[in-house]
């Protein structure tokens, strides 16, 4: 048991290590546009520019929280047993509202975005900042980039989230969830947008809004995840 525990921890930490160098990477290459755009377009103050231009990057200077690992957080909390396999009864059965919202864009952009500039609520898709938070489980108050929000849905990404004030017991049944396949390509965060929804889960171009939290949201996240992870445009480590 130790040994395969161990070998499922050393596969976890190679994963993390390819997406934050895939993530750095991405990052760096985007640096170097907008310096040798500045550059190019306002020779003039082609220092000054440059530098403005790399605090422009994106993720590193947005300041978020680490993320922490959901692979050991499936064996502290007991989940219900899955019911069913099929989408669209696991919705139904836990009164939750499917959606395949049209895709809205998928520009990068340096601005900060707001809720107001998507059209769904919380984002499936649209232009985002050029740098995304890394696969985990995010505290309150460490997502505070929407653009960076939106960025992992279109590197097929599943997003889990809840309304702020939502009980502890609850945000730890979803840690759990996440712990049920190791946190594999998800995230879990409190929403930043105001949704109505009590728990939501997005993709690129889908969504599962569950106006209350009880035992069957649990089948309507799990055939959610399997019917839509690694399902993005972008595919990304």
């Amino acid at each position: 048991m130790a040994s395969r525990q161990e070998e499922k921890e050393r596969r976890r930490q190679e994963r993390v290590a390819r997406e934050e160098e895939a993530r750095k990477a991405a990052a760096r290459r985007k640096r170097l546009q907008y310096v040798f755009g500045a550059l190019l377009g306002v020779a003039v103050v082609g220092g000054v520019v440059a530098v403005v231009a790399l605090g422009l990057g994106g993720g590193d200077s947005g300041g978020p929280g680490k993320p922490k690992s959901a692979s050991d957080a499936a064996a502290s909390v007991k989940l219900p047993e899955q019911k069913t396999g099929d989408l669209n009864a696991a919705a139904k059965a836990a009164g939750c509202a499917l959606a395949n919202p049209p895709i809205e864009g998928s520009t990068h952009e340096t601005k900060e975005f707001k809720p107001s500039d998507y059209k769904t609520n919380p984002p499936t898709s649209g232009n985002h900042n050029p740098d995304w938070y890394q696969d985990g489980i995010y505290n309150p108050g460490d997502t505070p980039r929407l653009g960076m929000l939106v960025h992992p849905l279109e590197h097929g990404r599943i997003e889990v989230q809840y309304k702020p004030g939502t009980p502890q017991d609850t945000v730890s049944k979803l840690e759990a969830f996440l712990g049920e396949s190791d946190g594999y390509h998800e995230l879990l965060f409190q929403n930043t947008t105001g949704m109505k929804a009590a728990v939501a889960a997005t993709a690129w171009g889908h969504s599962l809004n569950c106006p209350a939290m009880n035992d069957q949201v649990f089948d309507a996240l799990r055939t959610f995840r399997t019917a839509y992870i690694d399902k993005g445009p972008e595919a990304v480590p």
